[in-house]
């Protein structure tokens, strides 16, 4: 039972917001994302006529937020910290409505594996994987057979996950085994548990959800190998096709794997859900689930805004439909306290 149903204060059941927080920044290896995103969120709600604090997590206590005299806390956080439920908890623990998915949907949406093992288990489309565990793959005899034994199960050419990074980050693909070795050692450095997923050839497209709608599908098209951090974040050749050119039947079922993957994982209110069409072989056409993204970058051009626009939201407008499902989620959940 979340402590959200005995701490919430009577009025967030009685009014809207009215001062909000904007929790960003922190440790996680996507810091700067997160300062950018918390930056263009709190314009976004001044915009939208609330009242807004910036709060850093990496220099101000979480616990101090409870003095504020907060009304909701809007989560920028990405990665570890405030995308895997542990900044959920610390705000339920004290009482604080906030955005986004709750502490499980967090939790599972972070991590690659468990929620690939989700897919699976619904028999939504998501390519064939391995997980491999840093202590049993260091302490094997030769770490270049296994690297071999897993390429031979998997096709011969890999992508190579941490299992709770995002943007991106810790991610290599791998088609020998001195290079799997390498990008391994390489992702054991973010994670203890590293996904090792089929190599999918074909376009990446992502489609945005807020609430229970899926908005228009993004085509993300890059002259790199695959839609890596320097694609999301730093090239200027990157291209973002929204209308994505698929046909309407097409995007339509696009959008509903992709809503069935987003509460496959328990995500809610808002997110993003990446995914590949297979361009070549048997599986030709077919689309193939990468993840669920509970706190996507929220910058005047990333992809959830780009996608609002299309739909006919403005950032501000976006960011205030995001406060609007978030209270309302809170008070189904526990307006009966």
């Amino acid at each position: 039972m979340s402590l959200l149903r005995n701490t919430v204060p009577d009025k967030f059941f009685e009014k809207m917001p009215e001062k909000i927080a904007v929790v960003y920044g922190g440790l996680s290896a996507e810091r700067e994302v997160s300062l950018n995103s918390g930056r263009a969120i709190a314009n976004g709600l001044q915009q939208a006529g609330f009242e807004v604090l910036l709060f850093d997590t990496r220099d101000e206590d979480i616990l101090t937020l409870k003095d504020k005299d907060i009304d909701l806390v809007f989560i920028a956080l990405h990665g570890r910290g405030g995308e895997d439920g542990c900044i959920q908890g610390a705000l339920e623990y004290m009482g604080l409505p906030y955005t986004g998915s709750d502490v499980l949907g967090s939790a599972l949406s972070m991590d690659k594996i468990r929620s690939k093992q989700i897919f699976q288990s619904l028999n939504l489309p998501t390519a064939p994987f391995v997980i491999a565990e840093k202590a049993r793959y260091k302490s094997g005899d030769n770490q270049q057979n296994q690297a071999e034994q897993i390429l031979n199960e998997l096709g011969g050419k890999v992508m190579v996950k941490p299992a709770t990074e995002g943007s991106s980050i810790g991610m290599a693909k791998a088609e020998n085994p001195v290079q799997l070795d390498n990008a391994l050692i390489a992702a054991f450095e973010f994670d203890e548990y590293v996904l090792i997923e089929a190599w999918i050839d074909g376009p990446e497209y992502t489609v945005s959800i807020l609430g229970e709608q899926a908005l228009p599908v993004i085509h993300m098209v890059t002259p790199n190998e695959f839609y890596d951090y320097d694609a999301k974040y730093q090239s200027t050749s990157t291209v973002y096709n929204c209308p994505c050119g698929l046909s309407e039947k097409d995007e339509l079922a696009l959008q509903l794997i992709a809503l069935k993957a987003f509460k496959a994982t328990g995500a809610k209110v808002w997110g993003r859900v990446d995914l590949m069409r297979i361009k070549q072989g048997e599986a030709l056409g077919k689309w193939q689930l990468l993840e669920v993204n509970t706190v996507p970058g929220m910058t005047e051009t990333s992809l959830v805004p780009k996608a609002a626009k299309e739909f006919g939201l403005n950032f501000s407008e976006l960011v205030k439909k995001i406060v609007e499902i978030s209270v309302a989620n809170v008070r189904e959940k526990f307006g009966n306290k």
